[in-house]
């Protein structure tokens, strides 16, 4: 995999303990066109801190142009963004 480090627009839902569960986000492409990719599978949910922040790491799996890849979306408590970090 490798770092991308690109905000996203995340689409997600919580349960009723708070728990967040991404759908699908949108992303924009090197030719500033945009790309929307649907979760099909959250693999784990680690928490890590990045550059002293806690962040939630969602390692996830979809079907992205014709193939299965595996990637990491990270979401920063301290300014609620979400961030695909790697593919």
């Amino acid at each position: 995999m490798k770092i991308i480090a690109k905000p996203v627009e995340m689409v997600t839902w919580t349960d009723i303990n708070g728990k967040m569960n991404p759908v699908r986000f949108k992303i924009a492409n090197e030719d500033e066109s945009i790309s929307v990719i649907k979760i099909d599978k959250v693999l784990t949910i680690d928490m890590e801190k990045l550059a002293g922040n806690n962040v939630l790491v969602y390692k996830c799996q979809s079907v992205i142009k014709g193939s299965e890849r595996l990637y990491e979306l990270k979401y920063e408590f301290s300014t609620c963004k979400w961030i695909l970090w790697k593919l």
